[in-house]
């Protein structure tokens, strides 16, 4: 038994599509077949419905499906709490969490409940949320930190998870503040010029969210910059290269100071719930504490 076959018939179970399962597995879909048939093989008997679109678990499949999720959380919370009783210490409380969470709020969070719990350490995996989704699913932390919006929700099965939304912030569209001026740069003006625009990966939480605000809308943007992280795209902006949208947190001193104003009113702009998920039954004493404060 190999434990990256339960992660796999999870992740499948979830996506019932082999070859997004294969993308976020970030194996070659021939490997990942090759695993879910090694599975079928070590039980006896088929696990997925390969004749349908999409596929399907079997019987055998929904019967086994709640004991491979449990064996992922149980081996990965034992290896943990073996490893932080051998080295002596407490065991790290694990947040999958998005980039730009753990840059613009975590960070100063985690000094925070510093001093309020005894000995917290802390282990951080910052990613995209696709990724953050799949640990969070397989086990491999106790707690996701993520934006969620009413358009687009976590990639998982929520009813395993525990939810708390712990705030809300906007995201509006943005630019330098002098380039912007001297361009005449603002999506409200009739019969604006086109404007350089700088855009996330339109596969990225904040990509899909600001394609779902601009809606069927057509500003006059010309994109000429992509990218997934959103700190590189704050540098452009701040550049001078072209407009953005950006979370408030993200351009709260710039904004203060002047060096960015916002370019377009409140119809351009979205709210973003900051949402903490984790399983209580799975979080030790110092954990609950984490969840309790945050």
């Amino acid at each position: 038994m190999d434990l990256n076959w339960l992660q796999d018939f999870v992740c499948l179970a979830r996506t019932l599509n082999f070859t997004r399962a294969a993308e976020e597995r970030n194996i070659t879909q021939p490997a990942f077949s090759r695993r879910i048939k090694a599975l079928e093989n070590w039980i006896g008997v088929p696990l997925i419905k390969r004749s349908t679109y999409p596929v399907q678990l079997s019987e055998a499949g929904q019967q086994f499906l709640p004991v491979a999720r449990n064996a992922i959380a149980e081996i990965t919370d034992i290896r943990q709490t073996i490893r932080a009783q051998e080295r002596g210490v407490t065991a790290f409380q694990r947040f999958a969490v998005l980039h730009t969470i753990s840059v613009n709020y975590l960070s100063r969070r985690i000094g925070q409940m510093e001093r309020d719990i005894p000995n917290l350490r802390v282990r951080v995996y910052s990613d995209n949320l696709r990724a953050c989704c799949q640990m969070l699913s397989d086990g491999a932390c106790d707690f996701l930190l993520c934006y969620s919006h009413r358009d687009v929700q976590p990639i998982f099965d929520g009813a395993q998870f525990t939810r708390k939304d712990i705030g809300t912030e906007k995201i509006f569209p943005v630019a330098q503040a002098e380039v912007a001026r001297r361009r005449g740069w603002n999506l409200d003006s009739v019969n604006a010029t086109p404007m350089p625009y700088l855009g996330y990966d339109p596969s990225s939480f904040l990509g899909t969210v600001v394609d779902q605000t601009i809606g069927r809308r057509e500003p006059p943007l010309a994109l000429c910059y992509m990218d997934a992280l959103t700190e590189a795209i704050k540098r452009r902006t701040l550049s001078g290269s072209g407009l953005s949208w950006l979370p408030e947190s993200v351009v709260a001193d710039e904004i203060a100071d002047g060096r960015i104003i916002r370019v377009g009113g409140e119809s351009w702009e979205a709210t973003l719930t900051l949402s903490l998920f984790c399983s209580l039954d799975r979080l030790d004493k110092t954990g609950r504490d984490v969840w309790e404060t945050l």
